[in-house]
């Protein structure tokens, strides 16, 4: 979670103190909302924090795919593998 008093900060001030930022963005892994003119332009986090965003995505993205599968099969958007493959193939130099 943010702390929104610690964790958006202006660009101005990020520059003028990347160091003891980058200090805190390492020691508390949260995400740092930077601005301009008062209005959020960018987001810095640390690389490790960033990496397990990145996984947790992925992996979001995959059940999201079973899901999709499933509800297919239970709407019964369905056909046999081999419509696919005899539509599919024709064309396209894949051997049987």
């Amino acid at each position: 979670m943010l702390d929104f008093t610690k964790d958006i900060q202006s660009l101005t001030t990020f520059r003028r103190r990347s160091g003891d930022f980058m200090k805190q963005l390492r020691k508390t892994r949260r995400p740092m909302v930077l601005t301009v003119k008062g209005k959020a332009a960018a987001i810095v986090q640390d690389a490790e924090a960033y990496q397990r965003l990145l996984d947790i995505a992925a992996r979001a993205d995959g059940a999201e795919g079973i899901r999709q599968g499933l509800d297919d099969v239970k709407r019964g958007r369905i056909r046999p593998a081999r419509d696919f493959f005899d539509n599919f193939e024709p064309g396209r130099g894949l051997p049987r």
